[in-house]
């Protein structure tokens, strides 16, 4: 296995995870303004993070977009559910960063 097929590896499937569990609690989630309150803001802080990391996903913008708007029309259902998965796209484009930091090196030509 060459180090480009590994270095794909160790990235797609913690990516793929993170996904599938915002999946899995978006069919979860359900609540009141309360609710979308917190998992809003806690999805701001994790899309605040992966700026600071400077790998800001544009999906992630989205999906707080749809938060917001589902929020808007009263929908809080639907918002916590937008909400929980911009937090779960967030820390994935965290985590590539993080794996991303390192991972390059197998790639470099020596």
């Amino acid at each position: 296995m060459s180090a480009a097929t590994s270095m794909i590896r160790v990235l797609i499937v913690p990516l793929t995870s993170a996904l599938l569990i915002a999946g899995a609690t978006s069919t979860l989630a359900a609540g009141s303004e309360a609710d979308f309150k917190a998992a809003y803001a806690a999805a701001e802080a994790a899309n605040k993070e992966a700026g600071s990391l400077r790998n800001q996903w544009t999906v992630t913008a989205a999906a707080l977009a749809a938060a917001k708007k589902a929020a808007d029309s009263g929908d809080f259902d639907k918002a916590v559910t937008q909400s929980k998965e911009a937090e779960a796209l967030a820390k994935a484009s965290i985590f590539q960063a993080a794996s991303e930091k390192e991972a390059w090196k197998a790639l470099e030509i020596k």
